[in-house]
């Protein structure tokens, strides 16, 4: 009996133990007699960023790293945040951000105004790290960009790629509509290692852009290989996202060009020939005629994950492209005849709307014309789903292709015709319009995969920028917790939060942060579950979201009591050399 006794005696006083290693290992009880926190959070359900079940614990955060997990009765800190009835968490890490970018300075980290570097709009919503050079545009040299956000300070964190597309011109130049030759292959390769040995972290592609939709898969896997010793990341835009390629238009364009399918099988084959880290960014099933097909393309990473290949996807959870904002039905060759060239050699603005009268005069071509609106309406989503945002008329403003063609007793390619001859004749198409090309079917899909991260697509925003951004820049994180999770139950919001924190992580090779554990990074979101949602919307997107309490980068407030503070606490963050084993080691002092 005394044996049992004690038996049992042994297994309570286990349990406080039990819980802090659900917590990340922490020391259990934390005296007053214990040096100091700096921050100390107490009574929150933290969420650890693992996808494991919450756990009520107290996290203290101490130089900037988080010091202790677990239950921390009696510690001393210079500020305590009750954080009762709200969820702490890691920093969400921002897998696809365009906070930076290209040649153009301006809008990104590297503004002159300290507002834009502090990226209001991302901290907001509990982003603490950003991955930038996305699209397979950077700037050049990478040393430069990186010396600059050193110097004068930003909001997150950040991590810098370099884009295949900028070293694609660096060594063709204009001469870029063609397979590079293999000297030309081997000079952008030795510019990609330029660029890792500089801070970079990984190769961008925008192969649907210029001047990446002419590079071979040979090309592009040759640039990855030399990502590989730095254990780097290779982030596509691949070469469609859904029936065909953005620049895909019927009457001028060979028949067969690539789909999403395409595109996806082309990411694994170049992370299968090189062994790196494999993204599929923003990925998505576009255009009302290949709705459905997000199935084919999970069970082609699936298959391609269970024979060893590191590929990953990342999602931004709206059912609109950032294209599709500047939906413009009328096809490219039909806004640009002789009688545009002519007004730009004179300076003046082009008159689409007797462009397109010349168009319309010649049968053959108007034929053509409607095809391709006919197309085109297809990709955006259908007629039901293209929506005027503004033009002169406000009586449409609000209004569907469908519905203003249903009114008129005109079909939608004649109704988006009509836009363009009667709306603002300097303006392609007659006005702002905005197509939502994805099926929530394919995004539900998607979202609920495992190997998908949460990434917003979205750069820095400020009121004063004008209507015409995405909603995406302000609400992306907050909207997968509230619609796809607490709202929707597509995934629990563990794994939400999995999606945006220890999953980027593990794609970026990032082994101090994504979790809530002792030594991590102190970045750390804390939210109320019950008011946390996306504000933004197409007709007001300059709204922050709701719900986020508090966010740290490296245990600095960003957001503070859900006040921005414009600090700009962030750093560059830089990957080792580690392999091959050979590289490495002579690479060690």
């Amino acid at each position: 009996m005394p044996r049992l006794v004690l038996a049992l005696l042994a297994v309570l006083m286990m349990i406080p133990d039990a819980l802090t290693a659900q917590a990340g290992g922490a020391t259990a009880v934390h005296t007053a007699a214990s040096e100091p926190f700096d921050i100390l959070i107490t009574g929150g359900r933290v969420v650890d960023g693992t996808g494991n079940p919450w756990f009520y614990a107290d996290v203290g955060l101490r130089d900037g790293r988080i010091a202790a997990v677990g239950r921390l009765a009696g510690g001393r800190a210079e500020r305590v945040i009750d954080a009762r009835g709200l969820v702490v968490a890691p920093g969400f890490i921002d897998l696809h951000s365009h906070a930076d970018d290209g040649a153009r300075a301006e809008g990104g980290f590297r503004d002159q105004d300290p507002r834009r570097r502090a990226a209001p709009n991302v901290v907001a919503q509990g982003v603490t790290t950003v991955v930038v050079n996305q699209d397979g545009r950077s700037p050049w040299p990478v040393r430069e960009q990186k010396a600059f956000l050193e110097a004068n300070g930003i909001g997150p964190n950040t991590l810098l790629l370099v884009g295949h597309g900028t070293v694609r011109r660096l060594v063709m130049g204009d001469d870029f509509r063609r397979a590079a030759t293999p000297v030309e292959v081997e000079r952008m390769r030795a510019l990609v290692r330029q660029a890792m040995e500089e801070g970079a972290s990984g190769v961008s592609a925008g192969l649907e852009y210029v001047p990446g939709r002419w590079s071979t898969t040979d090309e592009v896997a040759a640039l990855v290989e030399e990502v590989v010793p730095w254990r780097g990341v290779y982030i596509s835009h691949e070469r469609a996202e859904g029936q065909d390629p953005m620049w895909y238009w019927p009457s001028q364009d060979e028949p067969g060009p690539p789909n999403l399918l395409d595109a996806v099988r082309e990411t694994i084959e170049i992370g299968e020939r090189t062994g790196a880290t494999v993204v599929a960014s923003h990925i998505k099933a576009k255009g009302a005629n290949y709705w459905g097909s997000s199935h084919a393309a999970i069970q082609l990473i699936e298959r391609a994950r269970a024979r060893g290949v590191d590929v990953w996807a990342d999602q931004y959870p709206y059912s609109t492209s950032g294209t599709d904002g500047n939906t413009v039905l009328i096809p490219t060759w039909a806004r640009r005849y002789d009688r545009w060239t002519a007004a730009n050699s004179r300076g003046e603005r082009p008159d689409y709307a007797a462009v397109l009268r010349e168009v319309l005069a010649d049968d053959e071509a108007a034929r053509k014309l409607r095809r391709d609106i006919e197309h085109e309406i297809a990709r955006r989503g259908g007629a039901e789903n293209v929506v005027v945002f503004d033009y002169p008329d406000p009586e449409i403003v609000g209004m569907s292709l469908a519905e203003i063609a249903a009114a008129r007793g005109l079909t939608p390619v004649e109704a988006a015709i009509r836009l363009q001859l009667e709306g603002d004749r300097h303006r392609a198409g007659g006005g702002r319009m905005r197509g939502f090309s994805m099926s929530e079917y394919d995004m539900e899909a998607f979202a609920a995969m495992p190997w998908v991260a949460t990434a917003s697509d979205g750069g820095i925003a400020l009121p004063e920028d004008g209507p015409a951004v995405h909603a995406r820049y302000y609400g992306t994180f907050p909207r997968k917790i509230r619609h796809y999770a607490l709202d929707r139950g597509v995934l629990s919001l563990e794994d939400a939060i999995r999606s945006m924190t220890s999953l980027p992580a593990q794609i970026l090779g990032l082994r101090d942060r994504g979790l809530l554990r002792e030594a991590m990074a102190g970045d750390v979101v804390i939210f109320d579950p019950d008011e946390i949602r996306d504000n933004a919307t197409f007709f007001e997107p300059h709204q922050y979201p709701s719900g986020i309490e508090f966010v740290l980068v490296g245990g600095e407030f960003v957001v503070d009591g859900g006040e921005l503070t414009w600090k700009l606490p962030g750093t560059v963050i830089t990957p080792e050399r580690v392999g091959p084993p050979s590289v490495a080691a002579a690479s060690r002092p």
